[in-house]
Formats: C-alpha cells, structure tokens, sequence
C-alpha cells in the first residue's frame, strides 16, 4: 500500500509539474501580437538609432529573431510563402530602447510617521510596463532583491514570462549612513571586494556604487568587478566626480546636481547634507565655466559615461510634468500609490522649490555631449512615485528634446549609446541587417513630435512582436503594489 500510495504520489506530482510548465511557457501568448517565422515591415519609416536622418518607405524583414535584410520597400523581390507581412504606412520604427538605470522596484506606500523607506519589489508590473514602453534591454541601476531581479532575468529568458532583456545589478555598494533598511552598509573595502567577488559569481553583470561609500571601498569594489570583466556605475556623494573617475569608474548617475565636489562645505570622503549641496551648486556655478568643463573634460578624459535620468528630476519641479501627459502612468498606480503621488505633487506645487534643478542638468548634458562624452538614459523610477517604468523612459527621451538635442540625437541617446556601453552594439542598439530584431514601431514621426514616442504600436524583442496595450492592461492598478 505505502509503495502505491508513493508511486500515486509521484504521478500526480509529475502532472502537476508538467502542467505548471506548459502554463509558463504559455505565459506569453496574451501579450504577443505578431509571431511568424519571417516578419516583414513595409512601407515603414526608419529611424535606425545611428543619429542619421529617417529614411522613408522603407522595408525591414524579420527572421530567425535577427533583421535580415533592409531596403526600400519597392525593391524587386519576393517573401517567402510563410511570411507576415504588415503594412506599416505612415508609421515610424525606432531600435528598442536601451535603459541604463531602470529599476525592478517601486516607492512602498503607507509609511507610518516613524516609519523606515522602504521599496516594493515590482516583480510583475515593472518589466511588463518596460516593455510596453518599447525598452527591450534594460539594466537595473541598483538591485535591493538581487536574487529576485536574477530569477525574474532567468524567467524573461526562458520564455515564461514578459520583460526586457535585463543586465542586472548586484544590491547597492553603500558605506554607513545610508538612508535605506535594505540595503547592506559595507564594513570596509575588504567588504566590497567580497560582496562584489560574491554577486559576480552569483550571475549580477554590473554593479552600482551608492551615496555613502568610501574611496577604499569604492576602489575595492571597482577593481573586483573589473576583474571579473564587469562594469561599476555610481550615484554618489561622498565621492565627487573627478575622484571617482581617478578610481576607474564606468558611469556616472544622474548628472551635475548630485555631484557633491564643488560644494563649499565638502569634506573628503564625507557626503555633505545632500539639499545644502544641491542649492549650492544650482545657486553659483556656472555650468559652462571653467570649474565645471574641468569635471566634463576630466570625465571624458577617462571614458566615464553620464547617464540621463530628467524624468525623475522633473517631479520636483512644480507642476511638472503636465497631468495630461501623466494620465496613462497614474493609471497604472495602486490607489494608494496614487494617492500619495497626487499628495506628494501638491506639496512640491505649493512650495515651489527646485526650479532650476532640471534646467541645470539639461545644460550639464549638452555640455558633457559636446565635449565628446557617451551620455545614456533612464528613467529611475524612484522619487515619491512620480516615475513609472516604460513610461518614464519615452518621459526622458521628450526632456532630452526640451534639453536642446535634436530628436534623432536624443533616439540615439536612448538606444545605441546604451549598447555601446555595454558592449553591445553589434546585437542591438540600432537597426542594422544581421542585429537582433529588437524594434519599436511608433503611430507617428518623433522628428516632427518627440511626443509621438508615446505611441507605441507594437514593440518587437527577438523578432516577436508584443502588444503594448495588453501588457498595460493587465498590470493597470497594480504599480506599487507588486
């Protein structure tokens, strides 16, 4: 009886098992929207991510995941008989967005008075919604549940669920005093060598340096990763700019504003009150004087990058951005995430601080751009929920255009600038025969209306094309929740 009852036990467990696979792999179809064996886009509008005019009527053939051949869509020849072809008049296709500080979490909400911060894991809402905003790759710019950004990473892979192709994070490299629960304050830079050698080894394929490390620690962290052929990037303070190019930074987060080195009261290795800094800087530096262009040459200089993130910057500034433009984003919110988003803008409205902080940064950017700098984006949906993931990243390529890059400069930005940094830009990053066939196709021209961005129509990852409105659908009032 025990050997039947075991043996009934396996069988039904065996079902199951089979079961929940096939379920997983099936995970996909609701949200797919063209899947053939050769895709062909006629008659469509290229803007190939290079930085190069669009050319008009064009035609992209799809197979095998990868574009195998682009020209005009008049061109002699015929598809082969399995082929779908989609008439794409009038409609405009851009690479796949490159995302280079995006984030699988989400500001937690209903924070008592004595409360700690504390971040949701967005494990289904945010690679969906990046997705749907036309990011196919995606790099996490700080992990606080690393072990779940990599499963969700060997998920997105197999197939099983929708996402973007995610180079993740190890956890925040942060020194003693950081602001947050969750993240672990490194000893000493013995510490950040092991914690480094450790996530490494664990699959994180890039690492970020946060506010309250120190040069030891920084230098031990970057050394380890480079060893193992990994970058570091870093949102710092109490490390400035030249200092941690000096170490041999990769990338640099956000820009001009968080860099602490030119505040009066900055002591070394010491991250100074973060506000005081921020004022002092937007209040008597001039962004084109010869103090700053000394941090821009030195930067470029050493080959460290600057990563973009003005959407996140917008939200403290009054009344930015517009509500109507936010519509499609606060629609996605939880009701108390939206609830504390609305409470939150109100307040910043009402007291009208920050004005000059994002017109600063814009200037900071085109400046490091026209010193020969590799300037990338993100959206970094942080803050207090003001940035939504996918929508925060078309947000940022419409500030890069308020900046004063054209728009084929800010694509570029948003996409080749991205794979370059990574490595990767013989797979991706622009629309190329033989890259991969990662392809946003747009409603609209973004070189007559940046805006168009917004109109996503079908977003392709590996030559499958994915239904940006269903993926929305299915995780609307769900942001800030999971």
């Amino acid at each position: 009886m025990r050997v039947a009852f075991k043996w009934t036990i396996c069988v039904v467990a065996l079902l199951l098992t089979v079961d929940c696979a096939a379920q997983q792999k099936a995970g996909l179809a609701p949200y797919v929207k063209v899947d053939a064996a050769t895709v062909v886009l006629n008659h469509v509008r290229v803007i190939d991510g290079t930085g190069r005019a669009a050319t008009e009527d064009m035609r992209i053939v799809i197979a095998g995941g990868k574009i195998t051949a682009i020209g005009p869509a008049n061109a002699a020849g015929s598809f082969a008989p399995d082929a779908k072809v989609l008439d794409l008049t009038g409609k405009t296709v851009i690479p796949g967005l490159v995302g280079m500080h995006e984030h699988l979490f989400y500001p937690a909400q209903q924070r008592p008075a004595d409360g700690l911060g504390l971040y949701a894991e967005s494990a289904d809402s945010a690679p969906r919604l990046y997705l749907a905003g036309g990011v196919t790759t995606a790099r996490t710019g700080g992990s606080l549940e690393p072990y779940t950004d990599l499963e969700l990473k060997k998920k997105i892979d197999g197939g099983e669920i929708p996402g973007p192709k995610l180079d993740v994070t190890g956890p925040y490299l942060e020194g003693k005093g950081t602001f947050a629960v969750q993240m672990h304050e490194l000893s000493d830079a013995a510490d950040a060598a092991r914690t480094v050698d450790y996530w490494a080894q664990e699959g994180a394929t890039s690492f970020k340096a946060y506010n309250y490390l120190t040069p030891d620690e920084l230098k031990a962290a970057i050394d380890r990763a480079h060893a193992h052929g990994l970058k570091v990037t870093g949102h710092l303070c109490s490390i400035g700019f030249k200092e941690a190019a000096a170490l041999g930074i990769d990338n640099l987060e956000h820009g001009l504003v968080v860099d602490t080195e030119f505040f009066a009261g900055k002591k070394p290795g010491e991250c100074p009150d973060p506000v005081a800094a921020r004022n002092d800087v937007l209040g008597r530096l001039d962004v084109a004087g010869p103090e700053v262009m000394g941090t821009i040459h030195d930067l470029v200089a050493h080959g460290v990058a600057v990563t973009s993130t003005l959407a996140i910057f917008e939200t403290f500034i009054p009344n930015r951005p517009p509500m109507e433009r936010e519509m499609a984003a606060f629609k996605t919110l939880s009701t108390e995430s939206a609830k504390e988003y609305l409470l939150r803008r109100a307040l910043y409205a009402q007291h009208g601080a920050n004005a000059g902080l994002l017109a600063t940064e814009m200037k900071f950017e085109r400046e490091f751009v026209a010193a020969g700098g590799l300037l990338m984006a993100g959206c970094d949906p942080t803050g207090y929920g003001g940035v939504v993931p996918g929508f925060g990243d078309q947000r940022n390529l419409e500030l890069l255009v308020e900046a004063g890059f054209t728009p084929l400069e800010a694509i570029r930005i948003a996409t080749l600038n991205g794979a370059k940094y990574m490595g990767k830009d013989a797979e991706i990053g622009s629309i190329a025969a033989g890259k991969r066939a990662d392809i946003v196709v747009l409603g609209g021209n973004p070189v007559e209306a940046i805006e168009n961005v917004e109109k996503v129509e079908t977003v392709f990852k590996d030559g499958v094309g994915y239904d940006p409105a269903a993926l929305i659908k299915s995780v609307s009032g769900v942001v800030g929740v999971r």
